[in-house]
């Protein structure tokens, strides 16, 4: 990695939607480190790929939802990268167990907003800190923070309360970080997939199969990672202008009411 080389932090990033991010910022000349909450070999085969094709690639082991986890992981970029010019924040978990509403427990409610919501805006937190430094240091660069977010933000789920609850505060957190960030020139989007085959998705295959033949979106077709990293990487290149605060629907039509 040169001196020059532009750094994006990517939470959940060895697998899933994260991937797809990490591959298309990659292929921008990103230099990538990726959080998960895997063992480092179960994700040798991921940082294998990127150093086969001459791309940079670290792992930071740790849980978004831990304090500690947060600091060790800003500071190993600090150490190893050097810079930080873009956050995407994209780990999430679903509700454990996909209880019913009237069912639900308070452990595994703390656990999904811990992950979902606390985390990422404690993060938001440590790297814009860090961004503003490194403007302040007369550092040339135009960073970025993008939150990944879900239709479950506006679409209800009864067994996924805590779920739709922490992807709606996503959104007010978005434009809490975008108006308190505009003066350091630090851009704050939103991204709302839709159904993305995935890990979370894996295990519903056959009942979004079903649906998305029966017209559940306008484009017949699984949303894929890639279809998420391609929308991300036009962000990070200011593609889309004048922009900050907004949210990005990547749903093949999904939130268009038909009759």
């Amino acid at each position: 990695m040169t001196d020059t080389s532009k750094v994006a932090l990517i939470t959940g990033g060895a697998r899933g939607i994260g991937l797809g991010i990490a591959r298309s910022l990659a292929a921008d000349g990103f230099a990538l480190a990726l959080n998960g909450i895997r063992p480092a070999e179960q994700v040798a085969d991921v940082l294998n790929e990127f150093c086969a094709a001459g791309q940079t690639a670290i792992y930071c082991q740790g849980d978004i939802g831990s304090a500690a986890d947060r600091t060790e992981m800003i500071d190993q970029i600090r150490m190893e990268l050097g810079r930080l010019d873009v956050l995407v924040n994209n780990a999430g978990i679903t509700s454990p167990g996909r209880k019913d509403l009237l069912d639900a427990d308070e452990e595994s409610f703390d656990r999904v907003v811990a992950t979902n919501l606390k985390g990422p805006y404690f993060l938001t937190r440590l790297a814009a800190r860090w961004m503003i430094e490194q403007r302040e240091a007369g550092l040339d660069f135009s960073p970025c923070v993008i939150n990944v977010s879900s239709i479950s933000a506006e679409f209800v789920s009864t067994n996924r309360g805590d779920y739709c609850l922490t992807k709606a505060a996503t959104g007010m957190a978005t434009k809490l970080w975008a108006a308190r960030l505009a003066e350091f020139g630090i851009r704050v989007y939103e991204i709302q997939p839709g159904v993305i085959r995935s890990d979370m998705t894996s295990g519903v295959t056959d009942k979004y199969d079903r649906l998305i033949a029966d017209g559940l979106t306008l484009e017949r077709r699984w949303g894929e990672p890639s279809d998420v990293g391609r929308a991300i990487a036009a962000l990070v290149r200011e593609e889309i202008p004048y922009a900050t605060g907004q949210v990005l629907y990547i749903d093949g039509g999904m939130r268009i009411h038909r009759l």
